[in-house]
């Protein structure tokens, strides 16, 4: 363990001074960060040399960024129970026998996710919904099973306290679906964020349409390309937390990102920075996320401890982690101002072909590095296209064109973004603002559906331009939420102070309305 330096142990007690006096956070929030600070003053990891100045830097020259991690993990960072397996055999640890009946289903299901830990400490995955729940409704009319559904939809916004938590329905069709949907119609809540995992070979337009009804009121669900999930990860996969493909069973160990704008700060052209900036930063990347990794199955004792491990809930085989980036669309911009070329990424096909072989470069890399603990995909980290944090500045959301630089016609935008979302099995995802005129005709949005997931995008969010639930990257928040907290009052949602950051910095409530 290496030793703390007194500046940094000086400066942790005035975070948690200022922590345990603040006006804005709930008594939760606060043990949240109160554990945060103390894993800050932990140094327990094999770290790779010169890690500290792509790191341990001011915003504006940091090239890797853990996410807020800590520096000694207790646990990986993504959970993905099978909760089918709990339903089908109960769990000992919890005393809990299998469900009979839709009251016991949806009590045992809320038991079950305050042991489920994460990253945020609470579950980013709560399971393909609408199969879990659809058995328990024979005999249950639909007065009866949406009250049901509306008051544990109800309960899970109000104590999973972060829209990081996810929820998967489809892409069959399912009474538990549309009731799903209805219900998140009503409430209007952010939490749970939700993914149709869609194909139309296996999804009707019926349940597909109810989707978008439903996003057009409160954003969500996202329709994920299932055919392409299962063409990478099979069949057995969830999207978690933002929009992250992940196996269920398994998870994340880690995800770290790169900041792919500063990284070209780095360099003095495009040469430089394929040849010798970039695959620098590369390598130090993985080597920090194997020590994480190492540390977690080798130290931590989570897979011997842990109920979830214990009794077959999760296996650290189907685990893999997140090899993440942001800010391409900038990096793009720096290389090609260096060189005094015109054009920008979205606008340039030239531009957008650097950031296609800037991708090239990463994807290589990746598949060339072996992690051995990342059973779960081949002993390979899967590429992720970050969602962004809230003090990002002038830093774009993985490989997203920035806000307020879209491309007039949809369709432009939509044939740039078709060259990137291969590359992103573990998660990507692009979000447009709909006209309230399209409410009168969801087939619109539907269709753009269609279409795009034909030429190989995978994801794809909407929300109507005046709704209160808004997606701020890949997670949600309410916009009134926000505004409370701007004023100096407490919320219970964690997540609506990265969503009032990433409203300030980020102009996430600028974009190009569709």
């Amino acid at each position: 363990m290496r030793p703390i330096s007194m500046d940094r142990v000086e400066t942790v007690r005035q975070e948690i001074y200022n922590t345990i006096t603040s006006l804005t956070m709930t008594h939760e929030q606060k043990l949240t960060a109160l554990a945060n600070h103390a894993d800050s003053l932990m140094e327990v990891l094999d770290v790779p040399e010169g890690l500290d100045d792509l790191l341990n830097v001011p915003i504006e020259k940091k090239c890797i960024c853990d996410l807020n991690e800590g520096h000694a993990p207790v646990r990986p960072r993504y959970i993905v129970p099978d909760y089918a397996k709990f339903m089908r055999e109960g769990c000992k640890f919890l005393r809990l026998d299998p469900p009979k009946d839709l009251a016991e289903a949806l009590n045992s299901l809320l038991i079950f996710y305050k042991h489920v830990p994460s990253v945020t400490n609470y579950p980013v995955f709560i399971g393909n919904l609408d199969q879990l729940i659809e058995p328990f409704l024979d005999g249950v009319d639909d007065e009866t099973a949406l009250k049901a559904i509306r008051m544990f939809l109800m309960h899970v916004d109000r104590t999973i306290v972060d829209s990081f938590c996810h929820a998967d329905i489809g892409p069959v069709p399912t009474r538990a679906g549309m009731l799903i949907m209805k219900a998140e119609s009503e409430l209007e809540d952010a939490t749970p964020n939700l993914t149709m995992r869609y194909d139309p070979a296996v999804t009707d337009d019926a349940f597909a349409l109810a989707g978008v009804d439903c996003a057009l009121h409160c954003a969500k669900p996202s329709f994920a390309n299932d055919k392409m999930f299962r063409s990478e990860l099979g069949d057995n996969y969830a999207i978690a937390s933002c929009y992250n493909g992940l196996l269920i069973g398994g998870g994340s160990f880690t995800l770290c990102r790169l900041l792919l704008n500063h990284i070209a700060d780095r360099a003095d052209s495009i040469e430089q920075f394929k040849n010798e900036t970039l695959p620098y930063v590369l390598d130090i990347m993985a080597r920090y996320m194997d020590a994480r990794i190492k540390f977690i199955v080798e130290e931590s004792n989570f897979f011997e401890y842990n109920f979830l491990a214990k009794e077959g809930f999760i296996d650290k085989d189907k685990f893999t982690a997140m090899y993440g980036l942001v800010g391409l669309a900038e990096c793009v911009n720096t290389l090609f101002e260096k060189e005094g070329k015109e054009g920008c990424f979205g606008h340039s096909e030239e531009a957008t072909q650097l950031g296609v072989e800037i991708m090239d470069i990463i994807d290589t890399f990746n598949k060339n590095h072996v992690n051995p603990y990342c059973k779960g995909t081949n002993c390979h980290f899967l590429l992720h296209a970050q969602v962004g944090l809230a003090d990002d500045i002038k830093t774009s959301p993985g490989t997203r064109i920035p806000i307020g630089e879209e491309p007039d016609e949809l369709i432009d935008h939509l044939r740039v973004l078709e060259k990137f979302h291969k590359y992103f099995p573990s998660g990507t995802g692009d979000i447009f603002p709909i006209d309230l005129t399209v409410h009168n005709n969801p087939q619109y949005v539907l269709d753009i559906v269609k279409g795009s997931f034909k030429e190989g995008i995978r994801y794809l969010s909407f929300y109507r331009s005046d709704s209160d639930v808004i997606r701020v990257t890949g997670y949600l928040v309410k916009r009134s939420e926000m505004e409370k907290l701007d004023r100096g009052e407490a919320v219970l949602q964690n997540t609506t102070g990265l969503g009032l950051g990433a409203s300030k910095n980020c102009k996430i409530l600028e974009r190009k309305v569709r």
